[in-house]
């Protein structure tokens, strides 16, 4: 039976698509070990060898990672600090990771957050575009380095798949560099714009984006974040490649403490595959497909089937499982020690100036608009509980143009 967007918004369809979505990812993570020929029994008897000073470094890791991601979001939303970063990264992750298109429900939480912290809603949705094209990049260069890691590890032996490789991973750096040039820059972006028209005119008709869709998406794009870009590129890059560095570091120190580590290159490439298979919405977070494919690669490149599934679901823990009682925990303390804006007038950041793109015009992603909607109609009060003027107003003025990204980006 097809569900309709209509259907889609019913409660009891979500309900039971997320009841659907988690038992597929539970079952496919369940069945991980018979699937390469092995048993529970071997993956426990790896874990039962890590010492507490292995244990302790992973987590060290884990943490290093989740405080290098607060430089993205601080950057993007300036007035942050790093302790309601890492809130709003550990709350939004966790609500995303219990629910298929979850990003929406963590997108919506953290707007909530973070206007009770006294943010405006117009500051609110350009972080959230900033740091959506951040993820969105670092997602485009991950297979790239992926590929480029299997050249330099000699498993592509043959000349005749060498050169489409490295072509493939030099093409994907090429469309990054194009984007970030066309954020960066007027004329680029009108340049990269139209070839993006003239390649989608090549689909075929019925999904085929109308005429223009993509430079004016580009374009509308640009105005909404150019500013913000231009002061705070630096913080958000260095954020995020730090953060990807910590994760693969965290990736290899599993691998070496189940003893399913074959070298740099094969381990930047498992990475880097299951980090993009993190995007499936099929299940949360691709919980599930993520360690399928990992899991998949390593023994294809010669590891050992016990080994490396343990790493692969050990490391797992640490970037899915763990997020979700981390998040509560931080849900918890903010609850206690309660919202900064409360008995009070909100602390009014400064918004970003927007020219005007014309009334009515949204970039095309229901999922992130739903999320951000839902979030500013709940969450547009002061700490008196009633809705605060300045902020309205704000808001009214911005209103059918705010940014949007998609927050399967998380």
């Amino acid at each position: 039976m097809k569900v309709t967007g209509s259907a889609f918004h019913r409660p009891w369809v979500r309900t039971t698509l997320s009841v659907v979505s988690i038992l597929i990812a539970v079952g496919l993570v369940a069945a991980l070990p018979y699937l390469v020929g092995i048993d529970w029994g071997v993956i426990w008897a790896q874990f039962a060898r890590l010492n507490g000073w292995v244990v302790a470094g992973l987590f060290a890791l884990w943490g290093l990672g989740l405080w290098a991601y607060t430089w993205v979001l601080t950057a993007s939303l300036p007035g942050l600090n790093h302790r309601q970063a890492l809130t709003l990264n550990a709350v939004g992750s966790a609500v995303s990771n219990l629910m298929p298109f979850g990003g929406a429900a963590g997108v919506a939480v953290n707007f909530a957050m973070a206007r009770s912290w006294g943010f405006r809603s117009h500051a609110i949705a350009v972080s959230t575009v900033a740091s959506g094209i951040c993820n969105v990049l670092a997602r485009f260069l991950l297979p790239a380095v992926g590929l480029l890691a299997l050249l330099a590890a000699g498993h592509v032996p043959d000349s005749w798949l060498a050169v489409p490789v490295g072509t493939a991973s030099l093409g994907l750096f090429g469309l990054v560099a194009a984007l970030v040039v066309a954020l960066r820059w007027d004329r680029a972006a009108e340049v990269v714009g139209r070839a993006a028209d003239r390649v989608l005119r090549v689909l075929p008709r019925r999904i085929r984006p109308a005429d223009h869709q993509a430079s004016a998406a580009l374009a509308r794009l640009r105005v909404t974040t150019s500013g913000l870009l231009r002061t705070s590129w630096l913080p958000m890059t260095l954020g995020m490649s730090t953060y990807l560095a910590l994760q693969a570091a965290l990736f290899c120190a599993c691998l070496l403490a189940t003893g399913a580590y074959l070298g740099v290159g094969e381990a930047i490439a498992a990475f880097a595959l299951g980090r993009l298979l993190t995007t499936v919405v099929v299940t949360p977070g691709g919980f599930g497909i993520a360690e399928a494919g990992t899991a998949a690669v390593m023994i294809h490149l010669g590891g050992p089937a016990g080994p490396v599934t343990a790493a692969v679901l050990l490391f797992s823990m640490f970037t899915f499982v763990l997020e979700v009682p981390l998040g509560a925990v931080f849900w918890l303390l903010r609850s206690v020690s309660g919202s900064p804006a409360r008995g009070g007038r909100l602390r009014l950041v400064p918004a970003l100036t927007v020219p005007s793109t014309g009334a009515g015009r949204r970039t095309e992603n229901a999922e992130s608009v739903e999320g951000v909607e839902g979030a500013e109609n709940a969450e547009d009060v002061d700490g008196s509980g009633h809705p605060d003027d300045t902020d309205h107003a704000d808001h009214a003025d911005h209103a059918g143009r705010a940014p949007r990204r998609s927050a399967a980006e998380h």
